[in-house]
């Protein structure tokens, strides 16, 4: 099984190109809207859509993913937040641990439960270690995980926790202040874990903007990703794209708020 969409996040890594990921929610967003969000998507040249939630109390998981196959060739990845989560209609996987918690379902022990079916599956399965970091107010993800976030001003923790993940041979880290932050990632603590780890890094959570996507990408992040802002404005996906992209290793002047 050949790694596509994590040859191409390495590659883009690689050549200091960013990326743009929009992070869709079942629960919030119906498969009847969905037509109009892929649009918005293939315009403005997204590199990936993500798929999940934390919750996902609707059924409508598999048609969604179909849904946005059917209509582009943007690589479509699971973002899970339970072994429920998964179809093999999708490109990738996520497969998270939780590395920031303490809790031991989140580390591994959901993983031993969903292991027959993600292999079952077919999915491209991209290790990641997450790591919640807060964002200024209880979200869903740290409710769920029952676990305390990282503090915001802690960056030698969040640095040594994602060493560990990615000694451990995680293919990916994954830092998220969760759906509806208050405040994205401190650009400080992106810049300190980016400057120690060569694992690509993905940064979600709280980024309402495109200044804010922009300076989190100049600040060591390979992947910014998206969802609760888009939900309230989907016409953010083209100015949130072309921040992402203008970002790129060579020297560009940042976007007006």
């Amino acid at each position: 099984m050949h790694n596509t969409v994590y040859d191409t996040i390495l590659e883009n890594k690689r050549q200091g190109i960013k990326s743009f990921a929009v992070l869709v929610d079942p629960d919030k967003t119906s498969v009847e809207k969905t037509d109009g969000l892929i649009k918005l998507c293939i315009d403005a040249e997204v590199d990936f859509i993500f798929v999940g939630g934390s919750l996902v109390v609707s059924d409508q998981l598999e048609e969604l993913v179909q849904q946005v196959k059917k209509s582009c060739d943007i690589p479509v990845v699971l973002f899970p937040g339970s072994p429920s989560q998964v179809t093999p209609y999708a490109d990738a996987l996520l497969y998270l641990s939780l590395i920031s918690g303490r809790n031991p379902e989140l580390l591994i022990g959901q993983h031993v439960v969903s292991a027959p079916v993600v292999r079952k599956s077919g999915l491209e399965v991209m290790s990641t270690g997450y790591m919640v970091i807060d964002g200024g107010a209880p979200t869903t993800v740290s409710y769920i995980s029952n676990a305390n976030p990282i503090p915001s001003d802690k960056n030698e923790i969040a640095v040594c926790t994602a060493m560990a993940g990615e000694m451990l041979g995680l293919k990916l880290i994954y830092m998220d202040a969760g759906s509806g932050a208050k405040k994205p990632i401190p650009e400080s603590m992106v810049t300190a874990v980016s400057s120690q780890i060569t694992t690509p890094l993905i940064i979600g959570g709280g980024i309402v903007s495109a200044e804010k996507a922009y300076n989190n990408c100049k600040a060591g992040a390979d992947v910014v990703v998206v969802g609760n802002a888009i939900e309230k404005d989907p016409e953010l996906i083209r100015e949130i794209s072309q921040a992402v992209h203008a970002c790129s290793a060579l020297p560009q002047t940042a976007p007006r708020s």
